[in-house]
């Protein structure tokens, strides 16, 4: 199939997905209380009315306050009747947490990333150490599945992104420096005690720890890294100074709310620029113009990011997330629109508190 035929069957695959997973969860036999009340105050029928992915432009954007402000048990579909599930949280630095539901989707995400990479880059067998968010994060559950995915068992160092934020927002800048030392040591005493061959980690904490050992040294022969801003200079130098050119490296893109965009493999061309995938259908990533979000911008431009999660546990359409990237061309194993040099939104005009990340 050459590449424009096969956007054209990616496209219409989505948009059977989309009138798939509108239907479910604006039926009243399988959808959700929280959707359900949704439609009777918009005056239309999701149900019958959408017809393609585009259709959802019909849906304003979607506002994550909700997640904050109603009970997570107002999402579950009808269909999931009393099966017990998974609360997980995202972002905030103070109040109530933004809460997802959950059952399978982060083990389809993370089997479906482990799929992606060969048995050379993850080594099968090997022992992962996760240097992250755990507590009600789902990336703690999704790591470990992927380790065991990949038969191998997970060691945890837990790090809390919240406090971090709040120190630097309260000048506490040392205090921030000494959490951020106290998150690595404890790392580096696991990799001297126990045989680890795979981590997950922030991209700050991952420098951290090459500051005070070698990472190919200690063992590790692949690191998947989360984290939002990586500009080309720093991709060049974790790979080439960090990891030493000897590690594997794969950055992601990726949240709660969507699960994670993978990222293509660095050629020469890209000169350490990143473009991540979605892992379309079930979350596509749009990259909108900031002042009309139902309009895109051009190829190689930026914009801002418009996530929509379509699964069967969790529907939201039309995210604007608080990030912005540049439109990149689909590839030949992605099919559809990627998102390139991901950064904070406005992060040229203001100031950004990332922490940890």
């Amino acid at each position: 199939m050459d590449s424009t035929n096969a956007v054209d069957a990616a496209k219409e695959d989505l948009d059977r997905y989309t009138r798939e997973m509108v239907q479910w969860h604006f039926s009243s036999e399988t959808g959700s209380p929280y959707w359900l009340d949704w439609a009777k105050e918009a005056g239309w029928n999701p149900a019958e009315e959408v017809k393609a992915f585009e259709d959802l432009m019909r849906f304003e954007n979607f506002d994550d306050e909700v997640l904050r402000d109603t009970d997570p048990a107002r999402f579950i579909p009808a269909a999931f009747g009393d099966r017990p599930y998974n609360i997980f949280e995202t972002g905030g630095t103070t109040g109530m947490p933004k809460q997802r539901i959950g059952w399978e989707d982060y083990k389809v995400d993370y089997s479906e990333f482990s799929d992606y990479y060969t048995d050379d880059f993850f080594p099968k067998g090997e022992n992962w150490l996760m240097v992250g968010p755990t507590g009600p994060r789902r990336l703690r559950l999704a790591i470990e599945h992927l380790a065991n995915r990949r038969g191998g068992a997970c060691y945890f160092i837990d790090l809390d992104p919240r406090w971090v934020k709040r120190l630097i927002r309260d000048g506490e800048y040392d205090m921030a420096r000494k959490y951020k030392e106290h998150v690595a040591e404890q790392a580096i005493t696991i990799m001297k005690g126990r045989k680890i061959g795979c981590m997950f980690t922030t991209p700050t904490i991952l420098e951290s720890l090459a500051e005070r050992i070698s990472i190919p040294g200690a063992g590790i022969k692949g690191v998947f890294v989360g984290g939002t801003t990586m500009t080309p200079q720093y991709v060049r130098f974790l790979t080439e100074e960090v990891l030493e050119g000897k590690v594997n490296f794969a950055p992601t893109y990726g949240n709660t709310l969507m699960g994670l965009a993978i990222s293509r493999p660095l050629t020469a061309e890209d000169n350490y620029s990143l473009t991540y995938y979605a892992p379309q259908p079930r979350a596509i990533l749009r990259i909108v113009n900031p002042k009309d979000s139902t309009q895109g911008v051009e190829y190689d431009e930026y914009g801002r990011v418009e996530l929509s999660t379509m699964t069967k546990e969790f529907f939201m359409p039309r995210f604007l997330e608080r990030d912005e990237a540049i439109r990149r061309q689909p590839c030949e194993r992605f099919p559809w629109d990627g998102v390139g040099d991901v950064r904070p939104f406005e992060s040229t005009t203001k100031k950004v508190i990332e922490g940890v990340y």
